[in-house]
């Protein structure tokens, strides 16, 4: 499936069609270089599932744990900092991939061998004007 963003002012529309798409999938790995608007796509995803607290990239804290209006938790991870695989072992991931809550991993290549299974490869490029392509 691809969406597509055509300015920053449609980022909501194409985070509702994420959200319609989603099934019953709840692992999300967001791939697409430094600057593609990962964080930004997740922000409006996750204020679209109705989270009303402040949503930031947990680039220091690895995850960030947000509640959305109807008391669905969400989990927003950022492997970015992430040197060795160990580090992810010491906060327990299991805990978080496997519990039936969503999971929006930026910089997934950092951790590929502990993914789920089912989880869901988002890919966002960035167009030449601009724009931007979902890809899932």
């Amino acid at each position: 499936m691809n969406i597509k963003i055509e300015s920053p002012d449609k980022i909501d529309n194409a985070a509702i069609e994420f959200i319609q798409a989603m099934g019953d999938n709840t692992v999300f790995a967001f791939r697409g270089e430094m600057g593609a608007g990962k964080t930004t796509f997740i922000k409006a995803v996750c204020r679209n599932l109705g989270v009303a607290d402040a949503i930031n990239s947990p680039t220091f804290a690895i995850v960030n744990e947000y509640r959305s209006d109807s008391g669905e938790l969400i989990y927003h991870f950022d492997f970015y900092r992430i040197n060795k695989i160990e580090e992810v072992y010491d906060f327990g991931y299991e805990d978080y991939f496997y519990s039936g809550s969503l999971c929006f991993i930026e910089w997934p290549e950092k951790i590929e061998g502990l993914l789920p299974h089912d989880t869901v490869y988002v890919d966002i490029t960035v167009n030449d004007n601009g724009s931007r392509d979902i890809n899932l």
